[in-house]
């Protein structure tokens, strides 16, 4: 029995490293694929960027690089014991190791779980949305630092059902109440980087997308409902699929049953004076919405009007999709079925009875499949962007076969890795980080002249989550900011669905759509308000009590020493020959040190450099 035992465990201990030594070697071939991939864009942009005669910058010193990969993949500055270290590190491989370092963090899925939560909510159509953020934006955060495929991550959010506040990944289609219309153009905008939402209406204007092909999208998406299950549980609402027996679905209009009921005079129409109860408390209404031939009846015709209306009504669902007729908005429409809109792609052929699920599941297999360009593209155009502040198409999720993109050879180089590697979110992240082009440091440039995107670094503003958690790393007191930052991180908080107060206000004042293009996010008055006069930041930047200024004087009398520990704390970097000696001038002309080095801390926190990515 013994030996049974013994031999049992050998051979699981066998699997496990038999799955482990699968699993490296999985590892090493993702890694090499980066480096490899890293190469070629970074050749392929180097003669295209020579063939334009642009002057292009070297790459970026220790400190800048450090500074900009950890807000990058961690969303904090570095430390200075971590700048420091990474200085004295003499290894030709720091670089990558430090790139894989952040990718393994959960500070990376914590990042970029915030970043996702605000491409979906940021256009939120359903006012209650805020109700599931906290729990969308813990799956999201799962996911990532899970690695999981971004192919399995769409399907995910687009089959979603169940409770909302107990499934976060029902999120998007909370966020618009499961309307197909707003769900259609949300999906190809945030996972093709499509807009479509102009067809709805009309032919697109400037691209080939035709209304029909808006509303046949759409018609992938009717079957869904957005109800609340418990009357008096404001919160119980839930994703579910809508099926033929479903009580929760379409409501069927009687119009010759009502008739039946009130037509006294059996002239096929209906007044006021004839009908009673809820009706007669709306006729009116009625009659202003549906009454065609304005001669205050309704007929038949117009009365099956009645149970279009009632449904219309978010979150409803419905067995079949209607393309509203704009020239008689009462009528039915026009029965669409789905059809996916990209001509290059093949997929399952559908079933005009198919359930909803095996709809949304069809809509998923059109959108991730390898022969969809834009699926690859509009992810990796969306990331370059957000690390190198420019995308190849601008903006970044209005892409397109009329659209001309920057640089399209490099695109195609990462779209391609992409696919090839099973789309595999942290590969997009590892390429892009390794590339000269993201490392190039920043440079002057006249503004006589042109120079192309990517030939040097761009400085870009930081995103709320970056500045909160950098707050939190360089001022962390009891009771501040890291506090806040660290119970949003704490499991038990992201199972309850939860977000920090204190993290959500600061959100709504310097939170901004990540679609926007950065040139275009600027600071305003609230945000300059909240840095130079926060109370909270006030207290955390004192030179006395339990602070990370205080200590800092402590430890070091020397004043020189004292800024250079300052500066590395809040810029990541050693101050400057030219700084030192404005710094220390001004120390020796207030006289009193603590209250000097109070007001360069506060100047520090409120610079741009601190509150930009260089």
């Amino acid at each position: 029995m013994q030996n049974s035992i013994t031999t049992s465990l050998f051979a699981v201990l066998v699997v496990l490293i038999q799955s482990s030594q699968v699993s490296q070697a999985q590892t090493a071939t993702v890694q090499a694929s980066s480096q490899e991939t890293a190469a070629e864009v970074d050749r392929l942009l180097t003669e295209l960027l020579q063939a334009e005669g642009a002057k292009i910058a070297p790459v970026a010193n220790d400190e800048d690089f450090l500074r900009r990969v950890t807000l990058d993949l961690a969303g904090v500055v570095p430390s200075p014991k971590d700048v420091t270290l990474f200085g004295l590190n003499a290894q030709e491989s720091k670089r990558s190791q430090m790139i894989d370092s952040l990718l393994a963090s959960d500070d990376f899925g914590t990042l970029w779980g915030s970043y996702w939560r605000d491409v979906v909510f940021s256009r939120a159509t359903e006012q209650r949305a805020r109700l599931v953020q906290g729990k969308f934006e813990a799956w999201l955060v799962e996911q990532f630092n899970e690695n999981r495929p971004w192919d399995e991550i769409t399907r995910a959010l687009i089959t979603a059902t169940g409770v909302v506040q107990e499934t976060g990944e029902t999120g998007l289609i909370f966020a618009h109440t499961g309307q197909p219309e707003e769900l259609a153009a949300e999906i190809s905008r945030i996972f093709m980087g499509i807009q479509m939402s102009c067809a709805n209406c009309h032919d697109h204007p400037t691209d080939s997308w035709k209304r029909v092909d808006f509303h046949q999208l759409a018609a992938f998406l009717p079957r869904i409902t957005v109800r609340r299950e418990e009357p008096n549980v404001p919160t119980s609402f839930a994703v579910r699929s809508l099926d033929s027996n479903s009580r929760r679905g379409r409501r069927q209009f009687d119009a010759d049953r009502l008739l039946e009921m009130f037509d006294r005079n059996r002239d096929g129409a209906l007044v006021k004076n004839e009908v009673r109860g809820p009706l007669a408390e709306r006729f009116d209404q009625l009659l202003q919405n549906l009454d065609a031939d304005k001669n205050k009846k309704l007929s038949k015709t117009e009365l099956s009007s009645i149970g279009q209306m009632a449904n219309n009504n978010p979150g409803a669902g419905a067995m079949e999709y209607y393309m509203p007729n704009l020239n008689d908005p009462a009528s039915k429409g026009t029965l669409t079925q789905p059809v996916f809109f990209v001509p290059e792609v093949r997929g399952p052929e559908l079933r005009e009875d198919a359930d909803d699920l095996t709809r949304r599941h069809a809509l998923v297999d059109y959108i991730t499949s390898p022969s969809n360009p834009w699926f690859a593209k509009a992810f990796v155009n969306r990331i370059w962007a957000e690390m190198l502040g420019e995308g190849f198409y601008m903006p970044i999720d209005d892409m397109g076969p009329e659209r001309v993109a920057m640089f399209e050879e490099v695109l195609d180089v990462l779209a391609a890795g992409f696919v090839e590697n099973d789309y595999n979110v942290k590969w997009v992240f590892r390429t892009i980080a390794n590339t000269q082009a993201y490392q190039r440091s920043l440079q002057l440039q006249d503004e006589a002249d042109y120079v192309p995107p990517f030939a040097s670094a761009s400085p870009t503003r930081l995103r709320a989550d970056q500045i909160y958690q950098s707050l939190g790393q360089v001022l962390g007191t009891p009771g501040g900011l890291q506090e806040s930052a660290g119970r949003f991180r704490q499991a038990g908080m992201a199972r309850r669905g939860g977000l920090d107060r204190r993290k959500q206000l600061f959100d709504q004042t310097f939170g901004v759509d990540p679609s926007t293009p950065k040139e275009d996010i600027l600071g305003n008055v609230p945000q300059g308000l909240f840095m130079m006069n926060s109370p909270l930041l006030e207290q955390m930047i004192r030179g006395t009590g339990d602070t990370k200024l205080a200590r800092i004087l402590q430890d070091q009398p020397d004043n020189q020493d004292a800024l250079s520990e300052l500066y590395l704390l809040v810029l990541s970097r050693e101050p400057t020959e030219k700084e030192l000696k404005i710094n220390t001038d001004y120390v020796s002309g207030v006289g009193d040190r603590t209250e000097a080095f109070e007001d360069i801390m506060w100047s520090l926190l409120n610079s741009t450099e601190f509150l930009s990515k260089r």
